[in-house]
C-alpha cells in the first residue's frame, strides 16, 4: 500500500541568515565572487543571500482610508490635502531629477536672502544684548580682578551657606510617647500559650474570666511587676536629671553659649605644643638650680607659666628670683608688673630699699599712685635719692605748677648742668633779661649744642630785636665749628622749617641763608638751591622757600630761570605787592627778558592798573624794539579796554616794524571778532601772500567763508592751504568736517584717508575717521576702522577715550582697564576713567579721577569743564566754588571742547571762570 510521507515544515521556506547546506558534514558550500566580493573567505556567508522576500504592500480600501489623514484641518483651498499626492507610486529617475532642480531652485532662492536675513539676524541679536545681556558679559571685568586676589584673601572666603528653607534645615524631632505599662503586658501575655488550667478557671469554667485584662503568670512561672519597672524607669531618669539640673530653679546649668569661653581656663593660652612647655620648663629649673643668682632664668621663668595661664605659680617664681637676686632691677620691674596693683607698692618699695639709686623703680613707684600729691612726693623723695637724673626732673617739674616749676628746675640745672632740656626749659619760664642770662649759662655749660643758639635767636625775635638773629645764627656756626662740631646742613635746615611752624620766620630765614651754601660745591650750587626751595615749598614752608630764592637772586643776579623760579612762587603762594616788587628788580637785571615784562604788565592789569600795565609795556618797547610778545601783549591789552582803534594802530605799526606771521594773524583776528569779515579776509590775502606755510592763516579764511556760508569759497580755501601746508592737521580735520557736513561722507573718509597717507599715525585723524563713520551710521565700520586705529597708535589717550565709550555698558570697565594699563599718564584718559565712573553713580571714584585729570595736565580745560558739570550735579557749593577757583588759577587753553567754545569769535573777551561755565553746559552728561 502507498504510505503517505509527510511534508517537512521548512520546505518552502526562505533559510535562516547565515544558512551554508550541509555545512555541518563539513561541506563549505559554493559560493561566487558577486556574492563574497573580494577578500572574503569562503565560509564566510553573507547575510544577503536568504533575505526574506518583501512584503507586498496591501491595498484594501480600509486601511488606505486609515493612512490618509482626509480632516478638514489638513484640507487647504489651493493645494488640497496635505501630503503627498505620489505618495504610493513608485519613485523613478524622473521624479528623482525633478527633486533634484527643485531643491536647486529652493537652494538659489534661499542664498539670494541669506545676505540680508543674516544681517537682520545679527542686529537683532546685538539688540538683545544690549538690552539683555549674558550674565558672563556682566561679570567679565570681575572675572579678570580675580587674578588679582590673593590665596589669603582667596582662603578669607566664607563657605557657601544653607540654601534650604527654614524647615528643611530645622526638621521637627521625632516625637516618642511611652507606652503604658497595661499595654506591654497585654502584649507580653498575648504570645502565651497555657498547658494547664488553674483552679480559678476551673470553677469559672474554661479559661473564660470575667476580669478584664490578661494574666500576668509567665510560662516559666515568675512575676513580672510592671509597676516595679516603671519606678525604675522613673529613678533613672530622675538621676540624670539630677545631674544636670539646679536643685533649686529646677533649670539647666549647662550653658552652652559659654561652654567654650569656660574652655579657656582649661586650654592653655599658649601657640606651642604641650611638650614644648614641658620640655622649657625642664630647661629653666636646670637653669635656676644651676645658678640661683641668674636674673634672668626667673623672669624666663615666670613669663613662661603667664604664658600658659599659670598667674599664681608665675607671682610665686618672680617672688622667689627677688629674694635669691635683690640686686636686680629687672626682676623688681617683673614683680611689679605680675603682681596686682593693690600689692605691687609693696613690691616696689621692697626693691627700692634693696637698689636706692634705681630711677626706673622710682618712676614705677610713681606710676603706681594714683593722686598728683603722692606722685610729686615720690618724685621729690627719688630727687634726693638720684639728684643728677633728668629724666626724674623732667617728670618732676611736669607736675609742678609754673612757680614751683622754676624753682625746681634751678635747682635742676644746678644737679644737670649738661642737660639742654632743663636749661631751654627754665629759659622759657623766666623773664627777658633773666632768660638771656639762662641761655649764656647754659652755652657756657653745653658749648656743643646747636638748639641753645636757635633758642637764643628765637628769644630774641619774641622780643622785637630783630637785628640780633642773624648775628646769633652766624655766631652760632662759627662757635660750633671752633668747638669742633660738625654743621649738618640737613639738620639746620629742619630745624629752620621747625621755626617757620612755630612762628619765628626771622630765625627761619637766618637759618636758611647762613647755612644753605654750607657744603656745597659752587657749580652745583643753582641746582641744589632751586631742589630745596621745591622742596620748602612742597612742605609748606614758605618763608623757608622765599628765604632760598633770595639767595639765589643774590648769587645769580643775571639768571633769567631764577627770576621766573621766583616770580612764578611769588604768584602762586606771595601777594601782589610781593610779585610787582620782584618784577621791578628782575627787569632791571634781565632786561631782555620778555616773559618777566609781560608778568609785571598782566599783574598790573589784573588789578585793574590799566595805566601802570602800560608804562610797564613800553618800558618793554624800549628794551625790545622788535618783541613780537610785547607788540600782542599791548594789543590785548588795549582790545580788552575796549579801545580798539588804538590796537588797530598798535598792529599797524607791528607789521611795519616786526612783520610776523603771527602779527598778521592776530591783525586778522582782531578784525573778525569785531565783525569786520572783509577787512579780516583782506588782511589774511595779503599775510599769505608773505607767508603762505602759516596754516592758522588758511584755517581763518576758510572758517570766515563757512560763517558766509560760502561753502565753496571755504572749500577752496582748504585745499589751497593742504596744497601748501601738507602737515597741518587741523586743516584735514577742518575739510573733512565741512564736507561731512554737506552730507559728503565718501569725500570726507577720501580726505581722511589721503591725510593719514601724508601723516601717519596721528590719533587726531584716526579719531576723525572713527565720527565720520559713527555719524554716518555705521558702527560696525566705526568698530573696525577704532581697531586699526589702536593697532597704528597703541597710546594714544584721545582713542582709548573714545573705545570706551563706543563698547557696551557691561564691556566699558573692562575697556577701561585696558587704556590705563596702555595710557596711564594720559588726561584723555583719566577724563574718561571719571566719566565712566560718572556714568556709574559712584560719586567719590569720579571726583578723583577729575582731580587725577586736572593734576595731570591743568592745561586741559575739558577736564576742568567736566568736572565742574558734574560738581554742579552731585557736589556742594563749596565745592563748586573750589573747582572755579582752581580752574581760574590754572588758566587752562587747549581742548578739544574747550576750543570750540573759547575760539568763537563772540567769545574772544570772555575771561576763564566764564568760560568754564560755557564749556560745562556743553558737556553732556554720560549714559
Amino acid at each position: 500500500s502507498l504510505v503517505s510521507r509527510k511534508r517537512r515544515e521548512f520546505i518552502g521556506m526562505p533559510a535562516p541568515p547565515g544558512y551554508v547546506p550541509g555545512v555541518g558534514r563539513g561541506a563549505t558550500g559554493f559560493t561566487t565572487r558577486s556574492d563574497i566580493g573580494p577578500a572574503r573567505e569562503a565560509d564566510d556567508a553573507p547575510d544577503e543571500r536568504h533575505m526574506p522576500p518583501p512584503k507586498k504592500p496591501a491595498h484594501d480600501d480600509d486601511e488606505k482610508g486609515e493612512d490618509e489623514n482626509l480632516n478638514d484641518a489638513n484640507y487647504d483651498e489651493f493645494s488640497g490635502y496635505g501630503g503627498s499626492l505620489c505618495t504610493r507610486d513608485p519613485y523613478e529617475k524622473d521624479d528623482e531629477e525633478a527633486d533634484r532642480i527643485y531643491s536647486s531652485v529652493d537652494d538659489r532662492m534661499d542664498e539670494r536672502r541669506r545676505e540680508h536675513r543674516e544681517r537682520r539676524f545679527r542686529e537683532e541679536m546685538e539688540k538683545f544684548r544690549k538690552e539683555r545681556p549674558k550674565i558672563q558679559q556682566q561679570f567679565v571685568d570681575l572675572k579678570r580682578d580675580l587674578a588679582l586676589v590673593s590665596e589669603d584673601e582667596w582662603l578669607s572666603l566664607p563657605e557657601v551657606g544653607d540654601a534650604r528653607n527654614k524647615r528643611q534645615r530645622n526638621p521637627r524631632a521625632e516625637k516618642f510617647t511611652p507606652a503604658p505599662d497595661s499595654l506591654l503586658a497585654k502584649g507580653l501575655s498575648a504570645g502565651q500559650t497555657t498547658a494547664q488550667v488553674d483552679l480559678r478557671e476551673q470553677l469559672q469554667g474554661g479559661i473564660a474570666t470575667p476580669w478584664g485584662g490578661a494574666s500576668t503568670s509567665s510560662a516559666g512561672g515568675a512575676d513580672i511587676d510592671m509597676k516595679k519597672i516603671g519606678q525604675a524607669r522613673t529613678s533613672l531618669m530622675d538621676i540624670k536629671l539630677t545631674q544636670a539640673a539646679d536643685s533649686v530653679t529646677g533649670q539647666t546649668v549647662v550653658d552652652p553659649m559659654g561652654y567654650l569661653t569656660d574652655l579657656n581656663s582649661v586650654i592653655p593660652q599658649h601657640g606651642a605644643d604641650i611638650n614644648d612647655v614641658k620640655k622649657a620648663r625642664l630647661l629653666l629649673k636646670s637653669v635656676r638650680e644651676s645658678n640661683l643668682k641668674h636674673p634672668p632664668a626667673w623672669i624666663a621663668s615666670a613669663r613662661l607659666e603667664e604664658l600658659t595661664g599659670k598667674m599664681q605659680e608665675a607671682r610665686n617664681l618672680i617672688m622667689r628670683g627677688a629674694e635669691e637676686c635683690p640686686r636686680s632691677e629687672d626682676i623688681w620691674m617683673e614683680a611689679s608688673r605680675l603682681i596686682p596693683a593693690d600689692q605691687a607698692r609693696a613690691v616696689v618699695a621692697q626693691g627700692i630699699n634693696h637698689l636706692p639709686q634705681s630711677v626706673r623703680l622710682w618712676v614705677r613707684a610713681a606710676e603706681l599712685e594714683s593722686e598728683p600729691k603722692r606722685k610729686r612726693r615720690v618724685f621729690r623723695k627719688a630727687l634726693e635719692q638720684v639728684p643728677s637724673s633728668v629724666r626724674l626732673w623732667k617728670l618732676a617739674v611736669e607736675l609742678e605748677e609754673p612757680e614751683d616749676a622754676r624753682v625746681m628746675l634751678r635747682r635742676a640745672v644746678e644737679c644737670c648742668p649738661t642737660s639742654v632740656d632743663l636749661w631751654l626749659a627754665l629759659a622759657k619760664l623766666e623773664t627777658y633779661e633773666t632768660a638771656r642770662s639762662v641761655l649764656n649759662q647754659a652755652r657756657d655749660n653745653v658749648p656743643t649744642d646747636r638748639l641753645i643758639w636757635i633758642t637764643a635767636a628765637k628769644l630774641e625775635e619774641a622780643h622785637k630785636n630783630l637785628p640780633m638773629v642773624g648775628k646769633i645764627i652766624d655766631r652760632a656756626v662759627a662757635a660750633l665749628q671752633v668747638a669742633g662740631v660738625e654743621i649738618n646742613r640737613d639738620l639746620w635746615l629742619k630745624d629752620a622749617e621747625e621755626c617757620e611752624s612755630s612762628g619765628s620766620m626771622e630765625t627761619a630765614r637766618a637759618i636758611v641763608r647762613t647755612v644753605v651754601g654750607h657744603g656745597i660745591d659752587e657749580p652745583d650750587r643753582k641746582r641744589q638751591w632751586l631742589t630745596d626751595a621745591e622742596g620748602f615749598t612742597a612742605r609748606e614752608a614758605f618763608e623757608c622757600a622765599r628765604a632760598v630764592y633770595a639767595k639765589l637772586i643774590a648769587a645769580f643776579p643775571a639768571k633769567k630761570s631764577v627770576w621766573l623760579a621766583a616770580a612764578h612762587f611769588e604768584k602762586n603762594h606771595g601777594t601782589r605787592e610781593a610779585l610787582e616788587s620782584l618784577l621791578v628788580n628782575a627787569v632791571s637785571k634781565c632786561p631782555t627778558a620778555e616773559a618777566l615784562w609781560l608778568m609785571g604788565a598782566k599783574s598790573k592789569w589784573l588789578a585793574d592798573d590799566i595805566p601802570g600795565a602800560r608804562y610797564i609795556l613800553a618800558n618793554a618797547f624800549k628794551a625790545n624794539p622788535n618783541s613780537e610778545e610785547i607788540w600782542l601783549a599791548a594789543v590785548r591789552l588795549e582790545s580788552e579796554n575796549n579801545d580798539f582803534e588804538r590796537a588797530r594802530k598798535l598792529l599797524l605799526r607791528a607789521r611795519n616794524q616786526a612783520s610776523t606771521a603771527r602779527v598778521w594773524m592776530k591783525s586778522a583776528r582782531l578784525e573778525w571778532c569785531l565783525g569786520e569779515l572783509e577787512q579780516a579776509k583782506a588782511l589774511l590775502n595779503e599775510g599769505l601772500r608773505a607767508y603762505p606755510q602759516f596754516d592758522k592763516m588758511w584755517m581763518m579764511l576758510g572758517q570766515i567763508a563757512e560763517q558766509e556760508d560760502n561753502v565753496e569759497a571755504a572749500r577752496a580755501a582748504y585745499n589751497e592751504g593742504i596744497q601748501r601746508c601738507r602737515q597741518s592737521v587741523p586743516l584735514w580735520l577742518l575739510l573733512a568736517r565741512l564736507e561731512m557736513g554737506q552730507g559728503q561722507a565718501t569725500r570726507a573718509r577720501s580726505i581722511l584717508e589721503r591725510a593719514r597717507v601724508n601723516n601717519p599715525r596721528v590719533p587726531q585723524l584716526w579719531l576723525e575717521a572713527v565720527r565720520t563713520e559713527l555719524k554716518s551710521g555705521q558702527p560696525q565700520m566705526a568698530a573696525a576702522t577704532m581697531s586699526r586705529a589702536l593697532q597704528q597708535c597703541p597710546t594714544a589717550g584721545q582713542l582709548w577715550a573714545e573705545a570706551i565709550f563706543m563698547e557696551a555698558r557691561p564691556q566699558r570697565r573692562a575697556k577701561s582697564v585696558d587704556a590705563t594699563k596702555k595710557c596711564e599718564h594720559d588726561p584723555h584718559v583719566l577724563l574718561a576713567v571719571g566719566r565712566l565712573f560718572w556714568c556709574e553713580r559712584q560719586i567719590n571714584k569720579a571726583r578723583d579721577w577729575f582731580q587725577r585729570a586736572v593734576k595731570l595736565d591743568s592745561d586741559f580745560g575739558d577736564a576742568w569743564a567736566n568736572w565742574r558739570r558734574f560738581e554742579l550735579q552731585h557736589g556742594t557749593e563749596d565745592q563748586q566754588r573750589r573747582v572755579a577757583a582752581l580752574c581760574e588759577a590754572a588758566e587752562p587753553r587747549h581742548g578739544e571742547l574747550w576750543c570750540s567754545v573759547s575760539k568763537v569769535p563772540s567769545n574772544w573777551r570772555l575771561r576763564t571762570a566764564k568760560l568754564l561755565d560755557l564749556v560745562a553746559e556743553k558737556v553732556a552728561t554720560p549714559t
